[in-house]
């Protein structure tokens, strides 16, 4: 009988990747020194029903490894890396700055879990809004920053994808701004890789706020669901996201000795098989 891997064991072995090039990397500066060959390290495949990863080296896009990486998947609220990239876009131009305010609607207060709890009428900043959307993964924030920026949340999906284009995310399609299970909000591990290679690159400024593990709003005090910032080592952020029809996703990054690599899992059964906790 065919033993069959559960996915738990794919993401093990994909973290253990990750360390194992970290250290091959720190290996590899002193072997470049001798002229020495560098060493290929290759992950063993397992069997998993949905599980899609990839890793690349931040700065060439070298790809690391790669699982089933153009497959379409649900992104569920990694869609949210692109409501922040658009933001941040705005505040690079100058449109909006962090203290510029952002009305919720009752369209945004009715989003469903997770969310801020904004009622219709509330304000908060957009500083207050990047730190919702990254720590909170708030739906009703993200669509509030949607309204804001495009009027309304599909102007601003349709935008979203037309910037998925240009940034060369070919198969990612979105029709909304939270993440939220829609059967047309489709991407794939390899685009939002390349969406988060390009938050760290364009953003440098803003870049920062994905590390926050918590913040305060209203009295309240919010833990983030990124449990990668707190276990491994050089961990520097980007997001989670779960829905019953995308499974458990990340994008993260991590950087150790100057060396930055990007990974994206998508299609967890539980958080543990996607964080190992």
């Amino acid at each position: 009988m065919v033993r069959r891997v559960r996915p738990f064991y794919l993401f093990v072995t994909f973290l253990t990747l990750l360390a194992v090039v970290f250290t091959a990397a720190t290996a590899d500066a002193g072997r470049k020194k001798r002229h020495a060959k560098a060493h290929r390290y290759v992950a063993p495949e397992p069997y998993v029903e949905k599980g899609a990863a990839i890793m690349v080296d931040a700065n060439s896009g070298k790809v690391l490894y790669e699982r089933m990486a153009n497959e379409t998947r649900y992104p569920a609220s990694l869609t949210k890396m692109m409501t922040l990239y658009m933001l941040f876009e705005q505040l690079d131009k100058g449109n909006v700055s962090m203290s510029t305010t952002i009305n919720a609607s009752a369209y945004a207060a009715s989003q469903d879990p997770t969310r801020l709890g904004l009622s219709a009428g509330d304000q908060l900043t957009v500083e207050d809004a990047i730190k919702a959307i990254i720590v909170r993964s708030a739906n009703d924030v993200a669509v509030a920053v949607a309204e804001k920026l495009g009027g309304t949340e599909y102007a601003f999906a349709t935008k979203m994808t037309a910037k998925a284009r240009e940034l060369g995310m070919m198969n990612t399609n979105f029709v909304n701004a939270s993440g939220l299970p829609d059967e047309n909000q489709r991407s794939t591990a390899f685009d939002l890789m390349l969406l988060s290679r390009r938050l760290v690159a364009d953003f440098p400024e803003f870049y920062p706020y994905f590390r926050l593990q918590s913040f305060v709003w209203g009295g309240r005090s919010y833990e983030g669901h990124n449990n990668l910032l707190k276990f491994f080592d050089g961990a520097d952020g980007l997001k989670t996201g779960y829905t019953r029809m995308s499974g458990f996703n990340l994008a993260s990054s991590a950087t150790r000795q100057n060396t930055r690599l990007i990974s994206v899992v998508m299609g967890g059964r539980t958080a543990r098989e996607r964080d190992m906790l």
